[in-house]
Formats: C-alpha cells, structure tokens, sequence
C-alpha cells in the first residue's frame, strides 16, 4: 500500500496504462469462426464448398431428380454430408441449401438441389481427389454456369429414350443449369443463330431462352465450347454455337420431356457429344 501511495495519481495512471497495454498483447488472436459450409479457394478449381474443416464436397451426376442415387456401397466411398440449418460463409445464400431424407430414413443436406457428399480419398484440407470419377462425380462449387446429369429420357408422351431418341431404356448423359433443369439444342438452328425465337417472344414460353451467362463447368465438360448470344434483348447461352433453351412443358427437377416434343429429335439434349453447330 505505501507504495502505490507514494505514485501517486499519475503514477497510478501510468501503471494502468501499461497494464492495459500488457494485457492486450497478451490476449491471444480471435479465432476465426469456422462455418458449417465454408467457401474456400481451391488452386485448381477455385471457389470451392467445403465443411467446416475444410473438407471437400461433391455432387454426383446422377442425383438428377434431387434424390440421392448413392446407396448401399457407393455411400463407403462417397460419404453423405448433412448438417441441420449450417452456418455459411459470405458468398454463401441459404435459400440454396435444404435437406432430402434419403431412402433409409437419414437426412442429408443439398446445395442448389444437389446432394451433397464426401470422398473417402481425401484426408486433408484441399484434397479433390474426388473431381471426375466415373465422369460423373464433380467438386462442389457456387458458380457454376451448367452442370451435367445422367438420367433416363423420358418425353412428353411417357415413353421411355434412348440416347439415339429410339425407345428404351437406359441413361443419358446431357447438360443442364445450375439447379438440374434440362437444357436442349433446336435441330433447325445453325451456328449462334436462334431460329426458332419470334421477334415479339410471343412462343418463348413453349422454349424459354436458357438466359444463363458464362460462366465455371464441371470438368467434364470444356468452358470454352460455351458462349452467348443477343436474341430480341435476351441473353442466351450456347453449347458449341448451339443456342439452348427450356421446354415450357418441364415441370420438375430431372423432367426432360422435350425430347419427344413434336418428335423424337427436334429438340435434341445437349453433352459431349454433340457436334459443333452448321
């Protein structure tokens, strides 16, 4: 006590200043928050989801209806992620995250539709191990202009497609927007010509423009064969200078009843296969 008499006032404030000062370099950094759903920048894929330790996520090609087509075996190489109502980084929307309950009753959290899993390859932080497997499985990233299914061609009239638009079943690979909606080609259009769109857009609600810009692909896909085109004020994508468009008619996720609208091959899909247009 004599001590701190003898300070005095200013002594008193000068020993609380230097403590205040020692205090505060000792404090240790803040934490950074690590969110439920992280949006990280990957050196090969760049803007990047991942979980809050920075593992990556997937989407597979052939969750096309928004169900999760991983089952049984699959799911020990391609673990489910889900979290309920996660926190997210900036840049992140929540209105594009939402839950399905799976066949066998769990829950797992998608991403504008997309189931979203792990794979049991990668073991650290940046690992993308997983990115085109089988061609079908795919890092999940935020912008993405298209992403690409594969998915029983089912037309407007019921039957069942082959890829050749002869009837049968099996699946077919083919692009669609960033949400899973199906996007097709007009046989009758040429290179980044739109002949089929009227001036007054008086049919556009039978084939919707695709109004998307361009933008990342999944890497099966080439982000140089897609480009844009002015039509009557609308931007609208194209795939090889094929214009693309919606079918009116698709009324959910996974629908593609264009195929067969007015005829098998019209209106045909679009994938890697598809050749340059005339």
């Amino acid at each position: 006590m004599k001590r701190v008499k003898k300070l005095g006032l200013l002594g008193l404030l000068i020993v609380s200043f230097l403590t205040i000062q020692s205090c505060k370099k000792d404090d240790p950094t803040p934490e950074v928050q690590n969110n439920d759903v992280r949006l990280l920048t990957n050196a090969t894929h760049g803007s990047i989801l991942t979980d809050k330790d920075g593992m990556s996520l997937y989407f597979f090609a052939d969750d096309a209806n928004g169900s999760s087509a991983c089952v049984n075996g699959c799911l020990n190489n391609w673990p489910i992620f889900y979290k309920a109502n996660p926190s997210l980084d900036n840049g992140l929307d929540s209105a594009d995250f939402a839950e399905i309950t799976r066949a066998d009753g769990s829950s797992q959290t998608t991403y504008k539709g997309w189931p979203l899993y792990y794979f049991i390859t990668d073991s650290a932080q940046g690992d993308t191990f997983g990115d085109g497997i089988n061609g079908d499985w795919f890092i999940a990233k935020p912008d993405y202009a298209v992403m690409f299914v594969f998915n029983q061609l089912i037309g407007h009239d019921d039957n069942h497609y082959k890829s050749d638009y002869t009837v049968g079943d099996g699946e077919t690979g083919y692009i669609v927007d960033a949400y899973g909606k199906t996007l097709y080609t007009f046989s009758h259009d040429t290179n980044n010509s739109n002949h089929f769109t009227a001036a007054d857009l008086g049919n556009n609600a039978v084939w919707p423009v695709a109004e998307l810009a361009v933008g990342k692909v999944p890497s099966i896909l080439n982000e140089s064969d897609f480009g844009t085109i002015n039509v009557y004020g609308k931007t609208q994508l194209t795939y090889k200078g094929w214009p693309l468009y919606y079918f009116g008619q698709d009324s959910v996720r996974g629908d593609n009843k264009g195929i067969s609208f007015p005829n098998p091959g019209v209106w045909p899909i679009a994938n890697t296969e598809t050749v340059v247009a005339p």
